[in-house]
């Protein structure tokens, strides 16, 4: 047998004759250059799943075997340059005649053949075909025919969902027993053998998430083999036990879509794959024990089930705060991050909601033009093949055009910033455990807020490709990173090392691999403090407490006394990460302050003002105003600049979005990059800003996230903004002569100074592409 790297060498030897072969083709029938004709027959030897971008899905239901219009549907996706379409098959509903006897045929399918009309229409106009399949429940006659296939609870009852009065009740399968081992790969086979697709893709494959466990006889058998013990009892993070469980479930996930992923291409061949959907949302993933890290790797093309914007509960109760359109870019950064930025990343975008009505228009583009920014692929989704409501169609056709001809600038593209954000799922996992929303995904959501307003380019990172990715970085920061292995550690000590800025915050590795408390924290040392083992602040993180920061050395006074309004401050200057705040002493905090003794060397610019009464006013005055007690500690160090923030500015500003606190973390960013920042973008509005590197051409998105729907859906009116200033570091090999503004269409003059291009975009009213080339 030759070694794998002459298997290698014989298999590029191969692609490159059948390039080469293609080239003279290219060359005289459409009248390419070299350059083009070779870019043509590259793409002719990528695999389907590498060059189909754009996506469409209808949600089929049992009536529509009995009205369906296919001939509008086929003009719709031609109308939409839609180049593959996701389509009904199997699993909950067949829409096809399956020979499975318990596998419940859609109720007027009549002996039709919806899945396979579909799929030999998509084909025959040159789309790509994914057959959809539900693996997580079935109708009654099956859980009465294999009850031990289905999921039930401790007392033995099944796990049910809808209702009578609904008309539909379904049992929930378990992911441990031969419905997912023997009778789904059967029904893959069934469907390539009938009509085969490109590949399959499945919303509900990863069975029953963490809030249920499951105490069937498969689970109980194959939980003893794995572990030797009993399944647990109940939830207990510190169990053993239940640690044991949560891992044998991580595990199981994995073994599932190897199955599935060997199962299509032994029945229809190397490129026929298998891709369960993902979620966009790190508590999701987490709660459904789905390891995004391995499954970005494992997938050939990253589908993603992550619809749309939902209220995140975690304002205030009754603002109906929600998530920004900015964690869609922040979901296609880092689902590359993690599976590679060759892989195509499509989403399903609902133009519904909740079912049958159309989204507000400039939600659903608002929410496309984010992801796209932020790498994903486009996917339109409607449920159901009639639509009463038909201003669904009216945001996916513009779209999808404007994506079709803007395309060469939207793909095959990379990253450019000089920020990482670390993040790590076993932190949303052990720390956060049922309480990750607040705990762990506040402080992210914060300091990605934070760089977004303030127009800083960065990157996700996860905390096990650090060593890998992190000498990109100027500077990474660590927003409550409190769970941390002892390599992960090590990665962002060696980081340190080697000049790299570090800023983290809240309790970031203060907790081992299973959440369990340190002693001190495991970066100490790097941190230039030492936890003394006392908190401040309320026990419940989503509440608030009535204290503050002050901000050293005070302005404003002097040794004759205080000073108000606008006297002149004779005091020793301030540190440069305080700029902007020089008519204050003091901002509003009421989060929570581990307790730390910072290191000789170390200055501490910010300290915390106890808790003092806020009610009546007549009472409420600062009992200490002045402590020495550290809310940030900063220090340099063999070039590295080291900012560490035990107070939770991070989660307040997700949960406040109090400027002062986005202000801060800004200027810390600014201060650790020192000034490497290769973006500056002046002017009003929120601007989420995503820049990206191409052969020859930078690509910039401005994303105007301005309106007053940003934090409560639905946005209803697009407000445009502008003129817009923008700097932009031009990478090596980049002249940056020439603009396109690719939304608008315009063009602007560009000016250049010391490796900087400058131009102005007049106004941005959702999204604008500029591209330097």
């Amino acid at each position: 047998m030759e070694p794998i790297e002459k298997n290698n060498e014989v298999e590029s030897r191969r692609d490159f004759l059948k390039m080469t072969a293609v080239i003279p083709l290219a060359m005289s029938l459409g009248g390419f250059s070299t350059s083009e004709a070779l870019a043509q027959a590259a793409q002719a030897t990528v695999p389907w799943y590498r060059n189909t971008y754009r996506w469409g899905q209808i949600n089929l239901n049992e009536l529509d075997p009995q009205h369906f219009d296919l001939q509008w549907w086929r003009g719709y996706w031609k109308r939409s340059e839609t180049q593959g379409m996701v389509i009904n098959a199997g699993g909950i509903v067949a829409f096809y005649p399956s020979k499975e006897p318990l596998q419940h045929q859609a109720q007027f399918l009549n002996g039709g053949d919806l899945y396979g009309d579909l799929t030999r229409a998509a084909h025959a106009d040159g789309l790509k075909v994914f057959a959809r399949m539900d693996c997580g429940s079935a109708f009654e006659p099956f859980y009465k025919a294999h009850p031990d296939w289905f999921a039930v609870n401790a007392a033995g009852e099944p796990y049910r969902t809808g209702s009578a009065e609904s008309g539909v009740i379904l049992y929930t399968t378990c992911i441990n027993g031969p419905y997912y081992d023997e009778y789904i790969p059967r029904i893959l086979r069934e469907i390539i053998a009938h009509e085969k697709p490109e590949g399959f893709t499945d919303n509900h494959w990863a069975g029953l998430g963490r809030d249920s466990m499951c105490y069937c006889v498969n689970c109980k058998s194959k939980f003893h083999q794995f572990s030797g013990k009993d399944l647990p009892a109940k939830r207990n993070w510190d169990d053993p036990t239940y640690r044991q469980w949560i891992e044998w479930n991580y595990k199981r996930r994995l073994e599932i879509w190897d199955l599935f992923t060997s199962t299509t291409k032994a029945a229809g061949g190397p490129d026929c794959i298998w891709s369960g959907m993902l979620s966009g949302n790190f508590v999701q993933a987490a709660a459904s024990f789905r390891d995004m890290k391995e499954l970005c790797r494992r997938a050939d093309i990253i589908m993603l089930d992550h619809q749309g914007r939902a209220n995140n509960g975690l304002g205030p109760p009754g603002t109906g705060q929600s998530e920004g359109f900015q964690e869609n870019g922040d979901t296609g950064k880092r689902v590359h991050g993690l599976g590679g930025w060759d892989k195509l990343a499509p989403e399903s975008m609902a133009t519904y909601g909740p079912r049958k009505a159309a989204r507000p228009i400039p939600e659903v583009r608002m929410w496309m033009s984010d992801g796209v920014a932020g790498t994903i692929q486009p996917w339109w989704h409607h449920v159901g093949g009639y639509q009463e409501d038909r201003r669904q169609f009216q945001v996916v056709e513009p779209f999808f055009r404007w994506y079709a001809d803007r395309q060469q600038y939207l793909i095959n593209r990379q990253p450019v910033a000089t920020v990482g954000v670390v993040y790590s799922q076993r932190n949303f996992e052990w720390y956060g455990r049922d309480n990750a929303n607040i705990l762990a995904l506040s402080p992210y959501n914060g300091v990605i807020q934070a760089l977004i307003r303030a127009r800083i380019p960065y990157l996700p990172i996860d905390a096990d490709y650090v060593e890998r990715d992190g000498s990109q970085f100027s500077v990474l920061v660590l927003p409550n990173l409190a769970v941390m292995s002892t390599s992960q550690v090590e990665a962002i000590r060696s980081f340190v090392s080697k000049g790299g800025s570090l800023i983290a915050t809240d309790e970031t590795s203060l907790y081992d691999d299973y959440g369990d408390p340190r002693p001190d924290f495991a970066l100490a040392d790097v941190l230039g403090a030492n936890y003394t083992g006392q908190r401040y602040g309320p026990k419940n993180p989503a509440r608030l407490e009535h204290t503050y920061l002050r901000l050293t050395p005070d302005v404003g006074q002097d040794v004759d006394g205080p000073r108000h309004g606008d006297e002149p401050a004779k005091s020793a200057p301030r540190h440069p990460i305080l700029k902007g705040f020089e008519a204050t002493n003091i901002v509003t905090f009421g989060g929570i302050l581990p307790e730390v003794k910072a290191a000789p060397g170390t200055t501490v610019p910010i300290t915390l003002v106890p808790e003092f009464p806020i009610m009546p006013p007549e009472n409420s005055w600062m009992r200490s105003p002045r402590t020495a007690i550290p809310a940030l500690v900063i220090r340099e160090q063999n070039g590295a600049r080291i900012a560490f923030l035990p107070a939770d500015i991070d989660r307040r500003y997700e949960q406040g979005n109090i400027p002062d606190h986005g202000d801060l973390l800004a200027n810390l960013v600014r201060w650790g990059a020192k000034t490497n920042v290769p973006l500056e973008v002046k002017g009003p509005g929120l601007i989420d800003c995503h820049l990206y590197r191409q052969q020859g051409r930078v690509v910039l998105h401005l994303v105007n996230l301005t309106s007053a729907g940003t934090w409560r859906i639905p946005v209803e009116e697009l407000i445009p903004v502008g003129p817009l200033t923008v700097k932009v570091k031009l990478p090596e090999g980049v002249a940056g002569k020439r603009l396109l503004l690719a939304v608008s269409g315009g063009t602007a003059t560009v000016s250049h100074q010391d490796g900087w291009a400058q131009f102005e975009v007049k106004s941005v009213l959702d999204h604008e592409v500029a591209v330097l080339e």
